[in-house]
């Protein structure tokens, strides 16, 4: 053990203090900086829900349809792989400039993705901007530390609220820019930029805390040993090449190309030793051992992982759907109706902040959450190349209101399950795995969607085309055109008319639906998993208390004063306490 780690260790041990603190509960700056945090997240729902959503938009204009998904997936890898270490250092630095500064790359990145001139370019311009949720765990930690424990399932609840508001934010703006007008993406992405300067302006001054014990105590030299860099190596290679070889799947190479083996293999290798080396050799590191005392973090870390992995179902290819089946429907319209999602989320905020304030638990409302995830996925895995609209504004219910359930409960079950003195590394843990489940389910969603559509494609508009006269030879152009939605391209092939078109579109429509179809039983199969890791969970009772783990405002009293005091009183004819 080196002498930083000595060190931590002395001072996370009882030792007897001469003075005493008064913690004052600062409303109007709690309430403030709540608003400040909730900024952040505002900002990053902006910028992953435009990832998803507006890609396509961005490759009609720039061109790089097949890199498409590549935004999301940039963001998600980013994330994962820039949490970790950016919590743990916040332990020993200082929340504050960690919250600041990479919010501020979301603004660079924001420029760059709205002057995009390739996919290539927007790209690095995800990449950066996706630093920016990194500083993701801090706005959980800092939103629950400075409250008394009791309340933190309305911190939680302001950031899902946070998340709902970006959410609508992104799909009702960023729709009506993008309507009929693909290159409204740059409008879009210019007032990204605007509202993350903004939210960086707040996050530096309205987010001022105490000095931490570690910030003071420890020399630059000691906090930079007390850093898992094995790990954080280990984690961010083995994540980072483990999906990119799923991203490659089907896009374009098979399983038996070097392009997806070589990356995949290697990655799960440095995963393998990560694993052994964070459970053998350091058991203060990444995956600090202290963390898995109680069987609750380590299943919220299962279950946020397939809410991460759900997310993504719903943010590509919900709207995806709608638009494939509801032939000639407004991308705009497509937009309104996933923004429903949202608006439950934003009610469900409220609801469940408040469940679990009332009642003091955690696994029903985690369970309810897998159980919303299960219909929603169910109902659009039985959609068919007939299912009417209105459906989809049913459908989209369920996932809302899964979503509002499971991410208050499941941060706030891991920060009572844990050390208050780990809750950065807690809750960056948790948004760590949340993007690898995004990450992971980008790349599964792709293959499977991939797999399902190429392998019907063909056959099915053959079937349906060839007997009204069309040759083999043109299918494959006939499928181009109106996938491009060219339709007066494709009249011009020889023997394609207005009848085989209709034939066509349907048939393309039919091979679409059995893609989805992949992508939500997968989905279902997860959220079951999800379902029963929830049933497990202990109610975390007496956990709900009046403590709070970082105040913003901490009075000294000196020992000497409180003796002075109490012995007036005394003499008055009455005694009081100092409560610390």
């Amino acid at each position: 053990m080196d002498k930083s780690e000595e060190k931590i260790e002395q001072l996370a041990s009882p030792t007897e203090s001469l003075d005493e603190e008064v913690v004052i509960w600062n409303h109007k700056k709690e309430f403030a900086l709540l608003l400040a945090l909730c900024s952040q997240y505002f900002c990053q729902m902006l910028f992953i829900v435009g990832a998803g959503v507006y890609a396509r938009s961005i490759a009609a204009v720039v061109g790089g349809e097949s890199l498409s998904s590549w935004p999301a997936t940039a963001i998600n890898i980013l994330t994962a792989a820039t949490i970790p270490p950016i919590a743990r250092a916040a332990d020993l630095w200082g929340r504050k400039w960690f919250l600041a500064v990479p919010t501020s790359l979301g603004f660079i990145g924001s420029i760059i993705v709205a002057r995009a001139s390739s996919m290539q370019m927007a790209i690095a311009g995800f990449v950066l901007g996706g630093a920016s949720f990194g500083a993701q765990p801090l706005v959980h930690a800092v939103a629950s530390e400075t409250m008394p424990r009791k309340y933190r399932s309305f911190a939680q609840g302001a950031c899902n609220s946070a998340i709902a508001l970006g959410s609508l934010f992104s799909l009702l703006v960023g729709g009506a820019l993008t309507n009929n007008n693909p290159a409204g993406f740059r409008t879009y992405w210019y007032i990204c930029a605007g509202i993350y300067v903004l939210s960086t302006v707040m996050l530096a001054t309205l987010y001022n805390p105490p000095p931490r014990e570690l910030q003071l105590t420890l020399t630059f030299k000691e906090k930079v040993r007390c850093l898992d860099w094995v790990g954080f190596f280990l984690y961010i290679a083995g994540l980072v090449l483990f999906c990119l070889g799923l991203s490659y799947s089907q896009n374009p190479f098979g399983w038996t190309n070097a392009h997806i083996l070589a990356p995949f293999l290697i990655g799960v290798v440095f995963i393998l030793i990560l694993i052994g080396y964070e459970w053998k050799v350091k058991k203060d590191g990444l995956f600090h051992h202290g963390l898995f005392q109680n069987r609750n973090f380590p299943l919220a870390l299962v279950a946020v992982f397939i809410e991460g992995y759900i997310f993504m179902s719903a943010n590509i290819y919900f709207p995806y759907s709608m638009e494939i089946v509801n032939t000639g429907i407004s991308t705009f319209r497509v937009l309104v109706c996933y923004s429903i999602a949202f608006i439950c989320l934003l009610l469900m905020s409220f609801l469940i902040g408040g469940y679990i304030y009332r009642t003091k638990t955690v696994r029903a409302t985690a369970m309810a959450s897998n159980i919303g995830f299960i219909i929603y996925a169910s109902l659009m895995a039985s959609v068919t190349a007939k299912t009417p609209e209105s459906h989809f504004w049913g459908y989209i219910t369920f996932y809302g209101s899964g979503l509002g359930c499971g991410v208050i409960t499941l941060y706030t079950t891991a920060q009572l399950s844990t050390p208050p003195e780990l809750i950065a590394v807690t809750s960056g843990l948790m948004g760590s795995i949340r993007s690898t489940g995004g990450s992971v389910a980008v790349a599964i969603y792709g293959a499977l969607f991939n797999q399902g559509l190429t392998s019907n494609l063909f056959p099915k508009v053959a079937s349906a085309v060839v007997p009204l006269g069309v040759s083999e030879d043109n299918i494959g152009a006939l499928i181009a055109d109106l996938s491009a939605g060219a339709v007066e391209a494709a009249l011009k092939l020889p023997g394609v008319t207005i009848e085989v078109v209709e034939a066509a579109g349907e048939a393309l429509k039919s091979a679409y639906v059995i893609g989805f179809r992949d992508v939500f039983i997968c989905a279902v199969a997860f959220a079951t998993l999800g379902l029963g890791a929830s049933a497990f969970l202990i109610n975390p009772r007496k956990e709900f208390n009046a403590k709070i783990d970082a105040p913003l405002d901490v009075l000294e009293v000196k020992a000497e004063d409180v003796e002075r005091d109490m012995a007036v009183e005394i003499k008055g004819g009455k005694a009081t306490t100092i409560e610390g």
